[in-house]
């Protein structure tokens, strides 16, 4: 814990800077041993039976300056514009809100103490409102109130720092070096949350680290698998390390709901919704963007949940409101508003070109995976006056690159591949009679010149899209379409042929499913039946357009590929009440192990950051296969002798206790012969050579009936 003031202390401070504290109570507080109060308790330090006790510091307050100093009849008014900005950040205390007035004027002092529940959300406070514009001439300048007494505390004359040896710190991606190359996984179960690795040579999990009450809500690793993040109502937390997962920083956001990373890890978004003091208000909402590294808040935002309705429609959010572009560089991350489309920059955390981008009635964006460039989707207006389209816009520049104007449409989607080459349009069309829709395809070449668009149209326009899928790093895509119970699925590819067009490869007919899951690595795909299809598997091969396996997870609600493709997790989650647990199979359909687990709740697989090789590197690599796998090889057979030896070790010891178990029960039969013996009036019954068996044969008549037989 790091040093509290004194009483003394506290009292000196405060009659140096003119507080009255004679109606704040500064007893500490404390329970006794064992006593949580019924709540479990996040920090890891705390030990069962140690006596808990408040802080006597004050880090739940804040001192506010530099606020407007205004006569007595103007008081309420500042106390009621102050209230509102803080209260909006935490719960302040009842009688929380203090600004000291000079005595001989009444005028406030242009000063105010704010009194938090909690020091996180002073801590929050602070940093969101420091610099805040009340107007031209109050700017706030906010400090935490246990600061004023280092302040105090300065010493006349200079001292250098005293110098710390230098420790590094532990190494966050020591887990990528498992001599295994085994990945993790983390589940959620019950009151417990678990890191394992998977181990498919053994055919089960090995436990990493395990933690009772770690998360309130959720657990959620960041994209590129470095941290692991818990969430909490005083705010989240982030965990890294390969077996210890020590906590490295803690982001305060009171009432925490949900979360986002930028994709390169470097900012971490919070949101939090509030119940409004006025029913016929909308949820307050506040998200907060922080710097993953610093804990500091980049940029925070305030709103009813209307504002941050995509679209700037009415309802509920849309999750994640900012979408990241620019690449793994995190450069830029935008928002939908009413008309508008605000892109902002990371370097400043301010609008490109100070200003937001005019597009009436926006309905979608998405970013390229990889570059710089924004696609808009903007349905008809003016009654069909005007078309729909969709648009695509390069940031910085914000220049038109590609528009398609869209006609009679009902609803689009948008799918990037994930390197950016190409851009999927999914569009639902009326028909001429408007009594029914029919769907096609906008299919961008983004690489190519001039960004061209080929149309492609299922052989039957009525049928229905119920799931696509781009190939990752891949050219190909797959869709499910058609009725169910038994829709179709087609393969299509943006290279087959001279022509360079999109051309369809197969089209697979009546199956039981209504999901797709590539391989992160291409060229397998699981066609997955979930929900009123009960879990049906098939593993099937793009390349050689043929089905590896199939299989069933009964109930099975979750699908999910491993980083590297290799293998396949699926589970039945909490919301069935029977079978929870998760199977892990091997990317061809075979069932490696499964675990049941009680009220399961997640499986994420752990992210790994992106391969540091050439392309060039990762073709040589896979032509050279077959020299590595030799290495691999001998290393799997001998896994699968020493398991071999375990079986028949354990088969052994499983005899052995049948044989114990049967001469036990041989000795107590022999024990008992005698009282057997003597309840029988002497008879040997035990012996079975002086049984006699004999043959009895009875006849029974079992019907008689009468047939009268004419012979003219």
């Amino acid at each position: 814990m790091a040093d509290v003031m004194s009483m003394e202390d506290i009292h000196a401070t405060a009659d140096r800077l003119g507080i009255d504290l004679s109606s704040v109570n500064l007893d500490s507080v404390r329970l006794p041993p064992g006593d949580d109060l019924g709540i479990i308790s996040d920090d890891e330090d705390l030990k069962e039976g140690v006596s808990l006790k408040f802080e006597e510091g004050f880090g739940n307050i804040i001192v506010v300056d530099n606020l407007p100093v205004v006569p007595r009849e103007k008081f309420e008014k500042l106390e009621g514009v102050v209230r509102k900005i803080y209260s909006q950040i935490g719960v302040i205390k009842e009688d929380g809100l203090w600004m000291p007035t000079d005595p001989d004027t009444q005028k406030t002092l242009g000063y105010c103490f704010i009194e938090y529940n909690t020091p996180e959300e002073a801590e929050l406070a602070k940093a969101n409102t420091h610099g805040y514009k009340l107007d031209k001439a109050h700017i706030f300048a906010v400090s935490m109130f246990d600061d004023i007494d280092k302040f105090m505390k300065v010493p006349e004359e200079w001292a250098p720092p005293e110098t710390k040896p230098y420790t590094p710190g532990e190494n966050l991606q020591k887990w990528l070096t498992d001599e295994k190359a085994r990945d993790q996984f983390v589940i959620r179960a019950g009151s417990d949350t678990e890191v394992l690795w998977n181990d498919a040579r053994q055919s089960k999990p090995e436990l990493v680290y395990k933690k009772t009450y770690w998360t309130e809500r959720f657990v959620q690793w960041s994209p590129l698998g470095t941290y692991l993040v818990t969430v909490h109502r005083q705010g989240v937390a982030v965990w890294g390390g390969d077996t210890t997962f020590n906590r490295l920083m803690r982001y305060a956001h009171p009432q925490v709901k949900l979360i986002d990373f930028s994709p390169g890890e470097k900012f971490l978004v919070t949101y939090s919704s509030h119940e409004p003091s006025n029913p016929r208000d909308t949820h307050r909402v506040v998200i907060n963007i922080f710097d993953v590294r610093t804990g500091k808040v980049m940029r925070g935002f305030e709103g009813s949940a209307d504002e941050f309705a995509i679209g700037g429609g009415v309802g509920s959010v849309s999750w994640p409101v900012f979408r990241w572009g620019g690449g793994k560089d995190d450069k830029y991350f935008a928002r939908i508003g009413k008309n508008v489309v605000s892109v902002y920059e990371t370097q400043t955390f301010s609008l490109v070109d100070k200003k937001s981008m005019k597009v009436d009635s926006v309905m979608d964006i998405s970013w390229s995976p990889t570059d710089a460039i924004l696609a808009l989707f903007v349905p008809e207006l003016g009654g069909g006056n005007q078309p729909a389209r969709v648009s695509l816009v390069q940031i910085p520049s914000k220049d038109e690159l590609r528009q398609k104007n869209l006609f009679s449409v009902s609803d689009c989607k948008m799918y990037w591949q994930s390197n950016g080459d190409y851009l999927a349009v999914i569009v639902d069309r009326y028909t001429k009679t408007k009594k029914s829709t029919y769907t096609g395809f906008e299919l961008f070449r983004i690489k190519e010149r001039d960004i061209p668009i080929e149309v492609l149209e299922l052989e039957n326009k009525s049928d229905k899209i119920i799931a696509f899928a781009w190939e990752p790093k891949g050219h190909r895509f797959a869709v499910i379409h058609g009725d169910n119970p038994r829709p179709d699925v087609s393969f299509y590819s943006m290279r087959s042929g001279n022509t360079g067009r999109v051309t369809k490869l197969i089209t697979l007919k009546g199956k039981q499913a209504n999901a797709l899951y590539w391989s992160p690595a291409g060229r397998f795909i699981i066609l997955a039946g979930l929900k009123g299809f009960n879990g049906q598997l098939e593993f099937y091969n793009v390349d050689e357009l043929e089905t590896m396996g199939t299989n069933e997870h009964f109930m099975a609600t979750d699908v999910e590929w491993d980083p590297t493709g290799r293998y396949v997790m699926t589970a039945v989650t909490s919301v069935h009440e029977m079978e929870n647990g998760f199977n892990v199979w091997s990317f061809n359909g075979k069932l490696l192990y499964k675990i049941l687990k009680d009220h399961f709740f997640q499986f994420l697989w752990r992210p790994r950051p992106p391969s540091v090789l050439s392309p060039e590197k990762e073709e040589e690599i896979a032509k050279s296969l077959k020299k590595y796998s030799k290495k691999y090889e001998a290393e799997d057979q001998d896994v699968s002798l020493l398991l071999s030896e375990q079986d028949r070790e354990k088969r052994r010891m499983l005899k052995e206790e049948w044989d114990r178990w049967v001469s036990e029960w041989r000795r107590f039969h022999e024990e008992e012969k005698l009282y057997r013996q003597e309840l029988r009036d002497g008879e040997a019954s035990d012996e079975e050579e002086e049984y006699e068996a004999k043959e009895i044969e009875v006849e029974e008549l079992l019907d008689v009936s009468e047939e009268v037989i004419s012979f003219d």
